[in-house]
C-alpha cells in the first residue's frame, strides 16, 4: 500500500512513520508512507496557501489550487509507476481523476466528516493508495470537497488545530491491518470492534499478583472452554461499557442467554 499525506508540517510525521509498527511495516516493504508539504504547490511568490473567506467572517480558508496541484502531481507520479493506476484529467473538469477501479481514496480530515471506525479502517486497508489531506485555519475551499476528495473523515466531535493528528491515527489503524504487519495475524482479527464486540480481558504471568489470580479457565488448556469464556466476557464488557454496539450485532442463542444472565446478576 502507498500512503501520501498532504500537510503544512511534514516534520510532524517523521517520528511516527519511522518508529514502532509503522517503521517496521515500511522496512518490510508492506507500506510506503510519505508526507508532502503542499505549500510547495502554492504557485505564488510568498507560498501562500490560505486567504480570507468571501462574504466576510473570521479566520482564513485553505485555497483549492495548492491542494489540487499536489494531488495531481501525486497521481502523475503514480501513473508513471504503473499504467494500471489512475490517470489525471486535463483542463478544469469536475474531477482530477479519470474513472478507474483502482483510483486512490482521497481523504479529507474534517470534524464534519464521517466518524472513523474499525469498519472504515478495514475498508481502507483493502485499498492500494490512500491520500490524506490535512488542513489548518478556518476551513477548506468548498471546491476541494465537491470535486477532489472521495471521503471526509473525523476522529471525534471536537476541533483540533490541524488534520495531522487525525491522519496519524487513521494511518496507524489502517496499516496494522495489512497482512504481515503484526507479528500475530490474529491480533487484528480479535481487536475490539473488529468482531462487533469490545475485546475480552487478557492476563499473563504471574498467575497470582497481589492476591489477584488469573481465572482458572484460562489455565485449563481446554481451548473450547477458553473460547466460550472469551466470547462471554467480550459480550459482558460490551454490555457494560458500550451497549449501543449490541444493536447492530447478530446475537447467537447462547449470547442471548448470557445477556439474560448479566441482567439477572445486576438485578440481584
Amino acid at each position: 500500500m502507498r500512503v501520501d499525506v498532504l500537510t503544512l508540517f511534514p516534520e510532524m510525521f517523521d517520528g511516527v512513520f519511522h518508529s514502532s509498527i509503522l517503521g517496521k511495516a515500511q522496512e518490510k516493504g508492506i507500506v510506503s508512507l510519505n508526507a508532502v508539504n503542499f505549500r510547495d504547490y502554492a504557485g505564488n511568490k510568498h507560498s501562500t496557501v490560505d486567504d480570507t473567506p468571501y462574504g466576510g467572517g473570521g479566520g482564513m480558508v485553505l485555497k483549492a489550487e495548492p491542494i489540487f496541484r499536489a494531488v495531481e502531481d501525486l497521481l502523475g507520479k503514480t501513473e508513471e509507476s504503473s499504467e494500471e493506476l489512475p490517470t489525471v484529467s486535463s483542463g478544469s473538469g469536475e474531477s482530477v481523476i479519470e474513472p478507474t477501479q483502482r483510483a486512490p481514496r482521497i481523504i479529507l480530515m474534517c470534524p464534519q466528516g464521517e466518524p472513523f471506525s474499525q469498519r472504515k479502517a478495514e475498508e481502507l486497508a483493502g485499498e492500494e493508495h490512500l491520500i490524506f489531506i490535512c488542513g489548518h485555519y478556518e476551513g477548506y475551499d468548498e471546491r476541494i470537497r465537491e470535486h477532489l476528495v472521495t471521503d471526509e473523515l473525523s476522529i471525534g466531535d471536537y476541533v483540533l488545530t490541524g488534520g495531522e493528528l487525525p491522519a496519524m491515527v487513521m494511518i496507524d489503524s489502517v496499516t496494522r491491518l495489512l497482512p504481515g504487519v503484526l507479528g500475530n495475524e490474529m491480533s487484528a482479527v480479535t481487536d475490539s470492534f473488529s468482531t462487533g464486540l469490545l475485546e475480552y480481558p487478557h492476563y499473563t504471568r504471574p498467575v497470582e499478583f497481589r492476591g489477584w489470580k488469573v481465572p482458572d479457565i484460562l489455565l485449563s488448556g481446554h481451548h473450547a472452554n477458553v473460547a466460550d469464556w472469551r466470547r462471554k466476557e467480550a459480550l459482558r464488557r460490551t454490555w457494560l461499557r458500550r451497549p449501543d454496539l449490541l444493536n447492530s450485532l447478530e446475537l447467537t442463542s447462547q449470547d442471548a442467554k448470557w445477556l439474560k444472565e448479566f441482567e439477572t446478576e445486576r438485578n440481584n
